[in-house]
């Protein structure tokens, strides 16, 4: 279970984000926070496999790790300020459809979808929205996905190949880079569901049918 524990640690990092502290803390973070969403996940795994059979269900290797890459960042301090995990068939960096899970000290942040594609995977996405465009927007348009998630969501780019340009007519999501859902929920109130794990699931279910349909992009 998430607790009051784990927000409260994520509150003291913000504001003492470095080794020192986080050393003297390690064990708060152990017991209250890594090992609870390791469960958390772990308890997700088995009703994401009824939806979803080729995920890796391996929940420690969903986390992403606390310790910030700040090789080329501005912001110096080293750690993230909330745990985060990604269930796919292909991993947690894959470029394949996944789950994601974030939760801090605020929010927990969920959902899923394609992030990370490079040009040839972006390309057959875009062939699919194009030649399925109905069914795509069947998805994202159901009264279950705006009211789970709003809408699809991702970054866009200004240019697009010749042969999409008709498909914007038709929706604008053609020249998406990233085709994924989200959606952000008050960790206080999370922490007091009684199933953490079902109030998770009742989101991933309806992110699940746009998995389905992106995946056609890889096959």
């Amino acid at each position: 279970m998430i607790t009051q524990e784990y927000i409260d640690f994520f509150e003291e990092l913000a504001t003492n984000n470095h080794k020192e502290w986080f050393d003297a803390n390690r064990k708060r973070y152990e017991d209250h926070v890594r090992k609870p969403f390791i469960e958390l996940v772990e308890s997700l795994i088995p009703a994401l496999m009824e939806v979803e059979p080729s995920i890796l269900p391996d929940a420690k290797k969903a986390l992403f790790r606390i310790n910030r890459d700040i090789r080329f960042s501005k912001d110096k301090t080293p750690y993230n300020t909330m745990m985060k995990a990604g269930l796919s068939p292909g991993g947690k960096k894959s470029e394949l459809p996944g789950f994601y899970l974030g939760i801090g000290a605020d929010n927990v942040h969920l959902g899923g979808g394609l992030y990370q594609l490079d040009k040839n995977a972006l390309k057959n996405v875009r062939a699919l929205i194009a030649g399925n465009t109905d069914e795509f927007l069947d998805i994202i348009n159901a009264s279950s996905f705006k009211k789970y998630f709003g809408k699809l969501k991702g970054d866009q780019n200004k240019r697009i190949d010749s042969e999409f340009q008709p498909t914007i007519e038709q929706t604008s999501y053609i020249l998406n880079k990233q085709f994924y859902a989200m959606a952000t929920l008050p960790t206080s109130q999370f922490i007091n569901e009684s199933n953490q794990a079902e109030a998770l699931m009742g989101y991933y279910r309806v992110v699940q049918p746009l998995h389905s349909f992106l995946n056609k992009a890889f096959a």
